[in-house]
């Protein structure tokens, strides 16, 4: 999405961003091989989305492009202690049809060549009941192929009719998801009281990572079950991708072959630095 950051003086600032893309964005800054699979209008301002992923080395042979259609745009507002304020403007963006777009048939079945496969709860939220089944079936057919999936709880009410839907959606995408990045805030928001309890039931077969409103991580993977403690980051302006940074840190080190401890501990690195600055992409010369 296209982003505006609100100054302290009202003045915006634009950049752009989006849970799943800055993850991708910090992966690719990371090293690992990234494209990002989405879709796009065919309009001057995500020419230049396409131009600045490029320049983030993020594959974007795979973006969609919609005659007539417009990226989303969100506007960032932050408080004193630098916690944010979403407000979204997506009704009508082209990544909503995706899944449902007959063009983006090559697209769909590529997603199955992939070593790995990262979606969030947003992304469910966009793609709409029949989207989201195709989805699903590309996933299948993905694993089924011995590829992973790795899944980012993310839950914004605000994108979900009700939260039945949502509820549904979500419970779907745990039985076909091999890594989980989830927090306690949006699992009991989505199921209520001890919501975790959700997710936990998969520890048996999947890898999850659950963050807890004290930054402490806890890691459950292959029968350990491993706690890593975060520490409070000094010079907070806006916690904007904190959490999709940690999600790429921890999967680039995963893919590299370090230990669920030790890419807990590159989540809470990156995250601790994100946090420092203002938007979603920090300078390239801010990454630790």
């Amino acid at each position: 999405m296209i982003e505006l950051r609100e100054e302290t003086d009202g003045r915006l600032s634009r950049g752009y961003g989006g849970d799943t893309f800055n993850t991708a964005a910090y992966l690719a800054r990371l090293g690992t091989q990234t494209d990002y699979i989405t879709a796009l209008g065919d309009d001057s301002w995500s020419d230049e989305l396409i131009a600045a992923w490029n320049a983030e080395g993020v594959g974007t042979q795979r973006v969609l492009r919609l005659p007539g259609r417009l990226p989303g745009l969100y506007i960032i507002q932050t408080d004193p202690k630098g916690e944010r304020r979403f407000s979204y403007w997506r009704e009508t963006a082209a990544a909503r049809l995706l899944f449902q777009a007959p063009e983006a048939q090559d697209i769909i079945e590529a997603i199955g060549g992939y070593d790995l496969v990262y979606l969030s709860g947003i992304s469910l939220s966009l793609y709409g009941e029949s989207g989201r089944e195709r989805l699903f079936d590309v996933l299948g057919d993905a694993r089924s192929k011995g590829r992973r999936v790795a899944f980012d709880t993310n839950f914004r009410p605000r994108g979900w009719p009700d939260l039945d839907t949502a509820r549904a959606a979500f419970r779907q995408t745990f039985e076909c998801a091999d890594i989980f990045l989830a927090s306690t805030e949006d699992l009991d928001l989505l199921f209520g009281s001890n919501g975790a309890e959700e997710l936990l039931t998969f520890s048996d077969r999947a890898e999850i990572v659950l963050k807890y409103p004290d930054l402490t991580c806890r890691v459950l993977s292959q029968g350990e079950d491993i706690v890593v403690p975060g520490k409070p980051a000094e010079d907070v302006v806006d916690t904007t991708a904190a959490g999709d940074s940690f999600a790429a840190a921890y999967l680039n080190a995963r893919l590299c072959g370090e230990s669920p401890q030790s890419a807990a501990a590159a989540g809470h690195g990156l995250a601790g630095q994100v946090v420092r600055y203002r938007g979603a992409i920090i300078p390239r010369e801010a990454m630790p």
